[in-house]
């Protein structure tokens, strides 16, 4: 089958990679002009390590990643106040865990296409005419073509998720935070393969090291302190930026200084996507665009690639039969994705305080962390994946892509 699968992040690529492996031919179509690079830093583990590995891309994954050593929380005076060891993680994962930027997950996936995938940059799905033997999809270069099924993997603000199914609104559900991130050269301190953070209530900047001379920085702060409408342009990021964080202590002042010399900045606000369906008629969403964890869920990444797994196979196990394998896709998965999204409220919450009491209460609790008993029981439960990873079998036609066209 022809399968227009729209963003080229990661669940895209991962979904491309399989149907090809079952003999599908997948276009992928990415607004972005070029594949994105860099990004924020992730965390990686579960369903989606295991799927990396069956890609054959774990190499490039781990030479990318950090052995991150400790999430450290500070007070205004940089002194450890709260934190943990974050080896609790890679006990818990069998040391299948690592981080990195989650644009070098994203290229690691899209590089194990090797060329055999057509990719059309600076694209966007502007139309979908649903008719009895396809879907009609009409691009923003003027140009229309048919095709077997559509696949929406583009993310949180899904175009195709709005044409198939209505607009964003409907099925977004705000935590009650909004969230930034931007990197720059050469700021100091350093501190290698730390999680710094600083929290006062509402409130939270933490940086992390990254080679090549740079630091990330990610913001979180509580919608009260997000001043006028939503921001669209990065200038207008940075003004919101500035005022939320406003007479913030600790590096703020240093850290404000990069904030006004920098160009790119990433600016949402923290929400989920809770849909009554995944599917309709030929049109089928995976990853954010079908049930947004949230950034601060800290498994997004792996569960887009899960659930693109999981469509491929499905389709492959139903040779075909799309309304059988996206219906088996969602069973598969709807209850346990679900339960993530419950376990990120909790998270989010803790992760973030609101209050000086909750900001009081994290710093203490993380250090019981500190016990190995302690806190493997405290991770396993929201750390173990309890969903068992089905084994397709997948059938690759070997035919060069450019042979079948």
């Amino acid at each position: 089958m022809k399968i227009a699968i729209s963003g080229v992040g990661v669940a895209g690529p991962t979904l491309a990679y399989w149907l090809r492996q079952a003999g599908h031919r997948p276009t992928l179509i990415e607004q972005a002009a070029q594949l994105r690079t860099r990004g924020y830093v992730i965390d990686f583990w579960g369903h989606g390590y295991t799927i990396a590995q069956r890609m054959r891309i774990l190499p490039a994954i781990r030479d990318a990643g950090y052995a991150v050593e400790e999430v450290r929380f500070v007070n205004g005076r940089s002194e450890e106040v709260g934190g943990f060891g974050v080896d609790v993680f890679r006990r818990v994962s069998d040391g299948r865990f690592t981080s990195l930027p989650r644009g070098d997950l994203a290229a690691a996936l899209y590089q194990a296409l090797d060329g055999e995938v057509e990719a059309l940059f600076g694209t966007t799905i502007v139309s979908l005419d649903e008719h009895r033997t396809g879907v009609r999809v009409g691009l923003s270069n003027g140009e229309e073509s048919d095709f077997d099924l559509v696949v929406g993997a583009d993310g949180l603000h899904s175009n195709v998720r709005a044409l198939a199914f209505g607009e964003e609104q409907q099925f977004a559900h705000d935590l009650g935070y909004h969230v930034a991130a931007f990197d720059v050269f050469g700021y100091a301190p350093r501190d290698d393969l730390v999680y710094v953070s600083h929290a006062e209530p509402g409130r939270q900047i933490s940086r992390f090291t990254e080679r090549g001379n740079r630091t990330m920085f990610l913001f979180v702060f509580a919608d009260r302190w997000m001043v006028g409408a939503e921001p669209q342009t990065a200038e207008e990021r940075k003004r919101a930026l500035m005022q939320a964080f406003w007479g913030m202590g600790w590096e703020w002042p240093g850290i404000a200084e990069c904030l006004a010399a920098i160009d790119d900045i990433y600016f949402d606000r923290v929400r989920q996507i809770r849909m009554p369906a995944w599917s309709t008629g030929r049109v089928a969403l995976i990853g954010d665009a079908a049930a947004a964890v949230s950034l601060l869920a800290g498994e997004g990444a792996g569960l887009g690639m899960l659930e693109a797994y999981v469509l491929a196979g499905e389709l492959a196990a139903s040779e075909g039969a799309h309304r059988l394998a996206f219906a088996q896709y969602e069973a598969r998965l709807r209850g346990f994705v679900s339960a993530k999204q419950q376990a990120a409220n909790r998270f989010a919450r803790f992760f973030a305080p609101r209050t000086s009491l909750g900001v009081w209460f994290r710093n203490h609790a993380t250090r019981l962390l500190a016990i190995p008993a302690v806190a493997e029981r405290m991770v396993s439960g929201e750390f173990r994946d309890d969903l068992p990873l089905p084994d397709y079998r997948f059938e690759r036609a070997r035919t060069p892509l450019s042979a079948e066209m």
